[in-house]
């Protein structure tokens, strides 16, 4: 079991400089990973800036040099995916290997899909999702790339820089977990860093819902497979295949994150 924190890049304290030091404090205390959730605007927070999650992940990668860093989810719908493809690559180099992407749709009344005249129906933005990993994940092989499908099209397009990380970068899926195609989805790539419920009718996943994923990975020709879950019992998780266990940091004063990061993780006996 490994142990990670989130934040949103959001308030005092959260800027590219801010989390630098955050993770740096994660790093020296013990934690494996920090993770960002991935706004433009902060959901429920708009009163809050916000700033860029993809300069600050540069920027805590700069001030790091062993954990793992992350986005929880990007909406993948939001961006272009080769731009993102890109992105992912060079922040793969800049962190020596330790970037993890978690994908998702995107939340339906995100500003920056709605408020910018983007699709907003969940059935639409899984599609877009899905064709963007199969482009992401052929632009990192280094090879021409030519793709048509709904959303997109590609003819012949190549980006040269490879990511650090063979096959790939690991690709974490997140949305929720009682969703049919969610959990097929996450079962095509490295790991779910699925909630459970919805924002009305929020649950928490189960020692027992991660040995049921996890018994579905089984039938299939993986190998290595991460579930990453938030709160309950980390024995127990553990006990039942999770790999990672994560507690989220909400936005508030500088010092509850400080306090929170050094008292470093639960360990199991």
């Amino acid at each position: 079991m490994r142990y990670s924190v989130t934040f949103g890049a959001v308030g005092p304290g959260r800027d590219p400089r801010g989390l630098a030091e955050l993770a740096r404090l994660a790093e020296d205390s013990g934690w494996d990973a920090v993770f960002l959730e991935d706004y433009l605007v902060y959901q429920g927070e708009t009163a809050l800036p916000t700033y860029d999650p993809w300069i600050c992940l540069a920027a805590m990668a700069c001030a790091t040099t062993r954990i793992r860093l992350g986005t929880t989810v990007t909406p993948v719908p939001r961006r272009r995916p080769w731009k993102l493809a890109a992105e992912a690559v060079a922040l793969d180099h800049l962190s020596g290997g330790r970037f993890i992407l978690g994908v998702g749709i995107g939340d339906p009344g995100d500003p920056f899909l709605a408020g910018v005249g983007g699709p907003t129906e969940p059935r639409v933005l899984a599609e877009m999702l899905d064709e963007s990993l199969e482009i992401i994940t052929s632009l990192w092989t280094g090879a021409p790339v030519t793709f048509t499908g709904k959303h997109y099209s590609l003819d012949g397009v190549q980006l040269t820089a490879r990511p650090v990380q063979q096959p790939r970068i690991p690709i974490w899926v997140g949305g929720n977990f009682l969703v049919p195609a969610v959990r097929r989805r996450i079962l095509r790539w490295d790991g779910s860093c699925a909630y459970k419920g919805s924002t009305d009718a929020p649950q928490r996943m189960t020692p027992q819902d991660v040995h049921d994923l996890l018994a579905e990975h089984w039938t299939t020709d993986r190998t290595h497979f991460d579930v990453k879950v938030s709160g309950g019992d980390p024995i127990a998780f553990a006990e039942a295949g999770a790999t990672w266990w994560g507690r989220w940091i909400a936005p508030g004063p500088v010092a509850d994150a400080v306090a929170i990061l050094r008292a470093g993780p639960p360990r199991l006996p």
